[in-house]
């Protein structure tokens, strides 16, 4: 090997060398993290655990871009139903059926228990329609919404757009953990979990058709996929403070979620006039949803 292949082959090495020490680092501190969440607070280590499950299945879905430039139309709106089906019957089950009797529990009689789930139901609908206002993002078919979009980079608005898009599964798993057994909570992540491969896969492959090369867009789509474990997290630690909080904490992730639904997914699904594959990917996601919180829960 001559000397200008050497020196084409060392950054090439170091940069592996690089990527593979951090890697390493990044699952040492998230044991060191897990062991001591599980031994002061087990339903966060739990939450951690689900969310970083939920991350790993938006990764792998971003992994057939590497092998296929696109997919159908059709089969993206279908997937995109899909999740909303998965969401929308973890909101009705594993949130608000739950966050009821907890309301319920704490003394508080059926129409007391439905008013508070409901205006916790409210305030995460506000929560996300105000970050959706006021923080600049790009839909990847409506285009660009929020104050000052046109100064930034049309990366990070879909940056933005992915983190407004994953932060309530994220808020959801972990507040599903705290306020239900292990088992219901489970079933709630694995939920998500399932229904953000097709997510991973459609994100990447509108950011391919939006002009970004297949590596960027497989690494972007990885790391959307980050903000949830951060807000299980969040969302467990929160709720797991006091059990006052935790009908509220489990109407408010529903009513970020049902937010999402209606305002990001279903629009999305039905824009290029799919709704048959979009309602049918729907009821798909919903009854799968469902058989998952009455099996495990």
């Amino acid at each position: 090997m001559n000397t200008f292949s050497r020196h084409r082959l060392r950054p090439a090495a170091t940069s592996v060398s690089v990527w593979t020490l951090a890697v390493m680092v990044a699952c040492l501190a998230l044991h060191q993290l897990w062991a001591y969440l599980d031994a002061r607070a087990g339903h966060v280590a739990d939450a951690l655990l689900g969310g970083l499950v939920a991350a790993g299945a938006t990764a792998a879905g971003t992994v057939p871009i590497l092998f296929a430039r696109t997919i159908p139309q059709k089969a993206q709106d279908a997937m995109f139903g899909f999740g909303a089906g998965v969401m929308l019957a973890a909101s009705a089950f594993s949130l608000v059926a739950p966050g009821i009797d907890a309301a319920e529990t704490l003394g508080y009689g059926r129409w007391g228990a439905g008013i508070q789930v409901g205006a916790a139901i409210l305030l995460g609908a506000a929560a996300l329609l105000l970050m959706d206002r006021t923080l600049p993002h790009e839909h990847f078919i409506k285009g660009r919404e929020g104050l000052e979009a046109h100064r930034l980079r049309r990366t990070w608005l879909f940056v933005f757009a992915i983190t407004l898009h994953n932060l309530p599964e994220g808020l959801a798993i972990g507040v599903g953990y705290a306020g239900n057994d292990a088992l219901r909570g489970t079933a709630l992540a694995t939920g998500i979990a399932i229904q953000d491969i097709p997510e991973g896969l459609v994100v990447a492959v509108a950011l391919l058709a939006a002009g970004y090369n297949r590596a960027f867009a497989v690494a972007l789509g990885i790391l959307s996929g980050l903000v949830e474990p951060v807000g299980a997290v969040l969302g467990a630690a929160i709720v797991g403070w006091s059990e006052i909080l935790l009908p509220w904490g489990l109407g408010f992730a529903a009513g970020a979620m049902l937010f999402v639904i209606s305002h990001e997914i279903i629009p999305e699904s039905h824009r290029k006039g799919h709704e048959v594959y979009a309602t049918g990917g729907l009821m798909l996601g919903f009854v799968l949803m469902m058989l998952l919180d009455t099996a495990l829960g």
